[in-house]
């Protein structure tokens, strides 16, 4: 008869589940990480001590997902007030057409070009 020796789980070895950290600000999402003993890291972001109360928009592994104990999960952030995320400004060139909408639109009140043409025939 063989016998099976079973050998204790070792918690440390264990993997770990990715919470959900999209939403949370900042030192919220490296409290649930750290309670899962993993590292948060963003690639946007040297400094994320500074980023408190910034909000995580996207994060890689997904929430759920399997990982080994210390591992690392990216974040990225939004963009806060002043800091800007439109890109770059450039002045446009060509310029635009003057007249735009208006030229488009009657002024309120009016009825649009196109329409006075057809109830005058």
């Amino acid at each position: 008869m063989t016998s099976v020796r079973l050998v204790p789980e070792i918690p440390e070895n264990r993997d770990v589940r990715v919470p959900r950290l999209v939403g949370l600000m900042a030192v919220d999402a490296h409290e649930a990480a750290r309670t899962q003993d993993l590292f948060l890291t963003a690639p946007d972001r040297p400094d994320l001590r500074a980023a408190a109360v910034d909000h995580v928009v996207r994060q890689y592994p997904p929430p759920g997902a399997q990982v080994p104990r210390k591992s690392a999960v990216y974040v990225w952030f939004d963009f806060g007030e002043g800091e800007g995320g439109g890109g770059i400004r450039e002045p446009r060139v060509p310029r635009p057409p003057l007249g735009g909408l208006r030229r488009e639109l009657a002024e309120p009140g009016e009825l649009p070009s196109y329409c006075a043409a057809l109830s005058s025939s």
